[in-house]
């Protein structure tokens, strides 16, 4: 996902997402943990996302 569209996303829907992509991220882990997953990167794409997602909604609502 890409920074501006993120940047379009309400603080709500940023919470949303985040704890959407967290989920995914763990169901990821747990694959990759039980069976090598075909590509393991996604995993790092996830953990970006989320990382990204989490500055942009720092920056919109500082007091979190």
């Amino acid at each position: 996902m890409k920074s501006a569209e993120i940047k379009d996303l309400s603080v709500k829907e940023l919470q949303e997402r985040i704890d959407v992509e967290k989920a995914q991220l763990s169901k990821l882990k747990l694959q990759h943990g039980v069976s090598p997953i075909e590509n393991p990167s996604i995993i790092k794409k996830s953990r970006r996302d989320i990382a990204r997602m989490l500055t942009i909604l720092r920056q919109k609502n500082p007091k979190c």
